[in-house]
Protein backbone atom coordinates (compact mmCIF):
# COMPACT_ATOMS: atom_id res chain seq x y z
CA UNK A 1 0.00 0.00 0.00
CA UNK A 2 1.42 3.38 -0.99
CA UNK A 3 0.89 6.92 0.22
CA UNK A 4 -1.83 7.28 -2.40
CA UNK A 5 -3.96 4.80 -0.48
CA UNK A 6 -3.09 5.86 3.06
CA UNK A 7 -3.10 9.64 3.12
CA UNK A 8 -6.61 10.88 3.62
CA UNK A 9 -7.81 14.18 5.05
CA UNK A 10 -8.11 14.03 8.83
CA UNK A 11 -11.45 15.82 8.97
CA UNK A 12 -12.79 14.47 5.67
CA UNK A 13 -12.02 17.65 3.71
CA UNK A 14 -8.77 18.17 1.84
CA UNK A 15 -8.03 21.84 1.27
CA UNK A 16 -4.94 23.43 -0.23
CA UNK A 17 -4.43 25.73 2.74
CA UNK A 18 -5.68 23.34 5.43
CA UNK A 19 -3.65 20.20 4.63
CA UNK A 20 -1.60 20.44 1.46
CA UNK A 21 -0.49 16.82 1.52
CA UNK A 22 -4.02 15.41 1.71
CA UNK A 23 -5.13 17.95 -0.91
CA UNK A 24 -2.35 16.89 -3.32
CA UNK A 25 -3.25 13.21 -3.08
CA UNK A 26 -6.98 13.97 -3.31
CA UNK A 27 -6.49 16.14 -6.39
CA UNK A 28 -4.33 13.46 -8.03
CA UNK A 29 -7.09 10.87 -7.42
CA UNK A 30 -9.71 13.25 -8.85
CA UNK A 31 -7.64 14.03 -11.95
CA UNK A 32 -7.11 10.36 -12.65
CA UNK A 33 -10.87 9.83 -12.44
CA UNK A 34 -11.46 12.54 -15.09
CA UNK A 35 -9.33 11.02 -17.85
CA UNK A 36 -9.97 14.02 -20.10
CA UNK A 37 -8.46 14.05 -23.59
CA UNK A 38 -7.67 17.76 -23.21
CA UNK A 39 -5.33 17.30 -20.26
CA UNK A 40 -2.33 15.04 -19.79
CA UNK A 41 -4.15 13.73 -16.76
CA UNK A 42 -1.72 10.97 -15.84
CA UNK A 43 1.32 13.25 -15.75
CA UNK A 44 -0.44 16.20 -14.13
CA UNK A 45 -1.78 13.89 -11.43
CA UNK A 46 1.68 12.37 -10.97
CA UNK A 47 3.28 15.81 -10.57
CA UNK A 48 0.71 16.88 -7.98
CA UNK A 49 1.11 13.60 -6.14
CA UNK A 50 4.90 14.05 -6.18
CA UNK A 51 4.42 17.35 -4.35
CA UNK A 52 2.54 15.44 -1.67
CA UNK A 53 5.37 12.90 -1.50
CA UNK A 54 7.83 15.76 -1.00
CA UNK A 55 5.92 16.73 2.14
CA UNK A 56 6.21 13.16 3.41
CA UNK A 57 9.95 13.24 2.69
CA UNK A 58 10.32 16.53 4.58
CA UNK A 59 8.72 14.96 7.65
CA UNK A 60 11.08 11.98 7.44
CA UNK A 61 14.03 14.37 7.16
CA UNK A 62 13.02 16.29 10.29
CA UNK A 63 12.62 13.02 12.22
CA UNK A 64 15.94 11.65 10.91
CA UNK A 65 17.87 14.70 12.10
CA UNK A 66 16.27 14.58 15.54
CA UNK A 67 17.07 10.89 15.91
CA UNK A 68 20.63 11.29 14.59
CA UNK A 69 21.47 13.91 17.19
CA UNK A 70 19.73 11.98 19.96
CA UNK A 71 21.74 8.87 19.09
CA UNK A 72 24.94 10.87 19.21
CA UNK A 73 23.76 12.49 22.47
CA UNK A 74 22.97 9.15 24.09
CA UNK A 75 25.96 7.14 22.84
CA UNK A 76 28.65 9.82 23.05
CA UNK A 77 27.83 11.60 26.32
CA UNK A 78 31.36 13.00 26.58
CA UNK A 79 30.89 14.87 23.29
CA UNK A 80 27.49 16.44 23.99
CA UNK A 81 27.20 19.97 22.72
CA UNK A 82 24.87 22.89 22.48
CA UNK A 83 24.91 22.34 18.72
CA UNK A 84 23.42 18.84 19.04
CA UNK A 85 20.83 20.04 21.52
CA UNK A 86 19.93 23.03 19.34
CA UNK A 87 19.63 20.83 16.28
CA UNK A 88 17.16 18.60 18.11
CA UNK A 89 15.16 21.60 19.33
CA UNK A 90 15.01 23.23 15.90
CA UNK A 91 14.06 20.02 14.08
CA UNK A 92 11.37 19.34 16.69
CA UNK A 93 9.85 22.74 15.90
CA UNK A 94 9.97 22.01 12.18
CA UNK A 95 8.40 18.55 12.61
CA UNK A 96 5.63 19.82 14.87
CA UNK A 97 4.82 22.71 12.52
CA UNK A 98 4.87 20.40 9.50
CA UNK A 99 2.50 17.94 11.18
CA UNK A 100 0.20 20.80 12.20
CA UNK A 101 0.08 22.11 8.62
CA UNK A 102 -0.32 18.60 7.17
CA UNK A 103 -2.32 16.56 9.72
CA UNK A 104 -2.84 13.75 7.21
CA UNK A 105 0.85 12.90 7.63
CA UNK A 106 -0.10 11.30 10.94
CA UNK A 107 -1.31 8.37 8.82
CA UNK A 108 2.29 7.65 7.71
CA UNK A 109 4.07 8.72 10.88
CA UNK A 110 4.94 5.19 12.06
CA UNK A 111 6.42 4.25 8.68
CA UNK A 112 8.40 7.48 8.36
CA UNK A 113 9.58 7.23 11.97
CA UNK A 114 10.91 3.72 11.30
CA UNK A 115 12.58 4.76 8.06
CA UNK A 116 14.09 7.82 9.76
CA UNK A 117 15.65 5.64 12.46
CA UNK A 118 17.23 3.25 9.96
CA UNK A 119 18.97 6.09 8.13
CA UNK A 120 19.86 8.05 11.30
CA UNK A 121 21.49 4.93 12.75
CA UNK A 122 23.69 4.53 9.66
CA UNK A 123 24.60 8.21 9.79
CA UNK A 124 25.43 7.97 13.50
CA UNK A 125 27.70 4.99 12.86
CA UNK A 126 29.49 6.91 10.11
CA UNK A 127 29.74 10.23 11.96
CA UNK A 128 30.85 8.84 15.32
CA UNK A 129 33.14 6.07 14.12
CA UNK A 130 31.64 3.83 16.80
CA UNK A 131 31.05 0.14 16.03
CA UNK A 132 27.69 -0.79 14.48
CA UNK A 133 26.76 -2.89 17.51
CA UNK A 134 26.73 0.21 19.75
CA UNK A 135 23.57 1.53 18.10
CA UNK A 136 20.48 -0.68 18.48
CA UNK A 137 19.09 -2.15 15.28
CA UNK A 138 15.61 -1.67 16.69
CA UNK A 139 14.56 1.90 17.32
CA UNK A 140 14.92 2.58 21.07
CA UNK A 141 12.85 5.77 20.86
CA UNK A 142 9.18 6.54 20.66
CA UNK A 143 7.83 9.52 18.76
CA UNK A 144 6.92 11.13 22.08
CA UNK A 145 10.48 10.65 23.33
CA UNK A 146 12.15 12.31 20.36
CA UNK A 147 9.70 15.18 20.45
CA UNK A 148 9.67 15.84 24.18
CA UNK A 149 12.63 14.43 26.08
CA UNK A 150 14.66 17.15 27.73
CA UNK A 151 18.32 17.28 26.77
CA UNK A 152 20.54 18.93 29.35
CA UNK A 153 24.26 19.43 29.01
CA UNK A 154 24.80 18.96 32.75
CA UNK A 155 22.76 15.73 32.89
CA UNK A 156 24.91 12.55 32.87
CA UNK A 157 21.99 10.32 31.69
Amino acid sequence: MGYYDVIQPVDGVATYDGDFTAWAFDQARRLRALQSNDIDVAHVAEEIEDRGKEEVARLESFLRLIILHMLKWDYQPNRRSRSWRNSVMIQRKHAAKHLKKNPSLKHVLDQEFGDAYEVARLEAIDETGLPDRIFPETNPYTFDTIMNRELRLDDPE
